[in-house]
């Protein structure tokens, strides 16, 4: 479950459901690091609170008392008094270790041993969302740890720390039941949780458990289409029966990006009279925003689902660009039968690299075209911005052109949407750009 912010009386804390799994903190609004740690059987009064130690920071976290041993009120005050000794410097748990003869509190969950669960959204809130990682790569996190690795969520990393023939036999294993890559991908996932954690919790074992697997061999995959095959993609493209499916395959093999940035294109983001299409959100989050230069040919793509999706998605057409009949409006699954299309998604993204090398494009701008991160320290210095009206669009152009002239020997590029009762927006710069205007 998820931790809880309410204000804590007697009647609150009794309507507390016990945790079905794990544990959970339901902290007081009233008193800043004050909760009730909610776990399967029985429920906690806690404080937590930052002390100074030589000029470090550090987090105090302690048991005040069991629920129903002190009602709300008193233990409220009496986590006053503790708070404020731990603002003054004094770790208030040694004295209470002492008078006690017990170590009951250093079972808590903290950061100086945290579980799985623990260590992993402290990962998700204090680094990847305040680095700005996109919605698709935090997703893909989460589904390692609390799918693939669900048994460990409540165990201590410093298990794992101690014992790493426990993730080598669980590597083993899920490359057996789920493939090598993802077997992989989720050891790297653990990999990452695991150093960030070690940040803070110094007594985990200094070397990562994941480093004593063996990895798997990993191969580029090899799935675009040459010049050659252009031709007959071009046919199964027509074939399909689903209009805007069909522009949204063009789009991907046109532009060269990835499928989850296309799905989610917006209309609003959409200039026709600088031709770009801006990515707020793509891989890498908020700081890796750009704009991809449209050639005539993604333009005239544009425009045709700009109309099919009024006519056929009136709702969902005023705010993406690529709608469906789905709960977020667009499309969601860009994936195809492999007999009515043999090639989609990052299989047209590697065709785009192919394509733009027998265009004459140089690496560099293959790069910015499709937003990789430039090579070296003097290409680091290029403002992509600057070449986007230009240069940029030029090389768009040729590589849009060397896709469709090999694609028409017999099929020729989708018929324009003949809804021509459709009004649209800047009408007339529209038809100037199809007619090759400027």
């Amino acid at each position: 479950m998820v931790d809880l912010r309410i204000a804590l009386t007697d009647r609150a804390v009794a309507c507390l459901h016990q945790a079905a799994s794990g544990q959970y903190f339901a902290r007081d609004t009233d008193l800043p690091g004050f909760m009730v740690l909610v776990g399967k059987r029985k429920k906690t009064f806690v404080v937590q609170g930052d002390r100074m130690k030589a000029g470090e920071r550090l987090s105090v976290r302690m048991k005040v008392a069991e629920v129903g041993e002190l009602t709300t009120r008193a233990a409220r005050a009496k986590a006053k008094d503790i708070l404020g000794k731990i603002a003054n410097g004094v770790d208030p748990r040694a004295s209470t270790r002492k008078s006690r003869g017990d170590t009951a509190e250093v079972d808590l969950p903290s950061i100086s041993n945290p579980t799985l669960r623990t260590a992993w959204e402290r990962y998700r809130d204090g680094h990847m969302k305040n680095k700005g990682r996109s919605d698709g790569t935090i997703n893909n996190y989460r589904d390692h740890i609390e799918r693939l690795l669900v048994a460990w969520l409540d165990e201590p990393l410093s298990k794992l720390g101690d014992d790493p023939s426990l993730v080598t036999v669980r590597h083993e294993k899920l490359t057996k039941e789920n493939g090598a890559y993802i077997a992989n991908g989720c050891m790297r996932t653990l990999r990452a949780v695991y150093n960030h954690a070690r940040k803070v919790a110094r007594t985990l074992p200094a070397d990562n458990p994941v480093s004593a697997i063996d990895w798997n061999a990993e191969h580029r995959r090899n799935t675009a289409l040459g010049l050659s095959d252009l031709e007959g993609w071009f046919t199964q493209l027509a074939a399909l029966k689903n209009p805007v499916r069909r522009e949204l395959h063009l789009f991907m093999l046109l532009s060269g990006h990835r499928p989850e940035a296309i799905r989610k294109a917006r209309v609003e983001h959409v200039d026709f009279r600088a031709r770009v299409l801006h990515i707020p959100r793509p891989k890498g989050g908020e700081v890796k925003a750009f704009d991809i230069p449209l050639s005539r040919a993604m333009v005239r793509c544009l425009i045709r689902v700009m109309r099919i999706g009024r006519a056929l998605y009136g709702e969902q057409s005023r705010e993406w660009l690529f709608p469906a009949d789905s709960q977020s409006g667009h499309i969601i699954e860009h994936k195809e039968k492999r007999s009515d299309l043999s090639k989609w998604g990052n299989d047209l993204r590697q065709t785009f690299r192919t394509i733009a090398q027998t265009a004459g494009v140089a690496d560099l701008d293959v790069h910015l075209l499709m937003n990789h991160s430039i090579p070296g320290v003097n290409a680091g210095y290029i403002t992509r911005n600057k070449l986007l009206s230009d240069h940029l669009r030029q090389q768009q152009e040729a590589i849009s052109r060397r896709m469709l002239e090999a694609g028409r020997s017999r099929q020729k590029e989708p018929k324009r949407c003949t809804c021509v009762w459709l009004t649209l927006p800047s009408k007339r710069l529209l038809s100037d750009l199809v007619s090759g205007k400027d």
